[in-house]
């Protein structure tokens, strides 16, 4: 009598196996690492290892060599991506960076300063940043810069202005998700608020905008912008007291930077022009 024999079926060998006999491995290296790289989501290996191999043969690198190559590559384009993701999270409204700003146009800003402020060590202390100066001194640049810096390394960064976070926090009330709202804006490490000044607040935008501080006092950082000196921040939060509460808040162990009076925005425009008359 013929005995049968079962045939065990064939064990899953991943994504990258061959359809043949259990650990083949297909011939086509190329067919192979890409599979592969799409597996373990290795993007930048999969677009570049050719370069990279015919690189190292080159130079008749080691293996190990070209391995430490292909993953640093990997390592330092994800960093870059994550770079780029938390800068367009932020939303700012235009690129602005730190190493951009014409400081010997404006002798009132200290490079070292400012400096100081594009690493996360006052981010992650909860202090407050206050940039105080007329329009065209550079506080919006310097505001973006320095959040710019900080969601380059890694903290989360949102902007916006004064009036627009103001109605978001009203449409959120009247939509009953305002504790949600406030929550949302907790979380974030570091918020640039501009244009506070700008517009005036009745109580009702004012008690919004007290609540954000609020959330965040003393835990997670806040810089804010205003073209009026602290001694005019009555005429934008009409209410006295709540003025002085949002003005204690905002200056508690603050880093403050006065940018000044004189606008070299207006004086840079008015330099081209005269260079393009004569």
């Amino acid at each position: 009598m013929t005995q049968s024999t079962a045939q065990a079926p064939h064990e899953q060998q991943g994504p990258w196996a061959s359809s043949g006999l259990p650990g083949q491995r297909t011939q086509d290296a190329g067919v192979t690492i890409d599979t592969a790289c799409r597996a373990l989501g290795l993007t930048t290996i999969r677009g570049r290892w050719e370069e990279i191999a015919g690189q190292a043969l080159r130079e008749h690198s080691s293996y190990s060599d070209f391995l430490a190559e292909l993953l640093e590559t990997e390592c330092e384009d994800r960093d870059e991506r994550r770079k780029a993701r938390r800068v367009k999270e932020a939303a700012f409204p235009r690129p602005k960076r730190v190493e951009d700003f014409d400081f010997p146009k404006n002798p009132n800003v200290s490079p070292e300063v400012v400096n100081t402020l594009t690493t996360r060590a006052w981010v992650d202390s909860g202090n407050p940043l206050c940039l105080i100066g007329d329009s065209g001194t550079g506080k919006s640049h310097l505001l973006i810069g320095i959040g710019t810096a900080i969601a380059e390394a890694g903290g989360r960064v949102r902007y916006t202005t004064a009036a627009n976070l103001v109605n978001e926090l009203a449409e959120a009330a009247d939509d009953k998700q305002l504790g949600r709202t406030i929550k949302k804006y907790g979380r974030i490490d570091l918020l640039c608020l501009d244009e506070l000044g700008y517009i005036k607040l009745d109580r009702a935008g004012a008690e919004l905008l007290f609540q954000i501080f609020t959330e965040r006092e003393e835990r997670h950082a806040i810089a804010v912008a205003s073209n009026r000196p602290f001694t005019e921040w009555d005429q934008t939060f009409t209410d006295k007291r709540l003025c002085q509460a949002i003005v204690d808040r905002l200056t508690f162990e603050a880093h403050i930077i006065e940018t000044g009076t004189e606008s070299f925005r207006l004086a840079a425009t008015t330099a081209k022009r005269k260079a393009a008359a004569s």
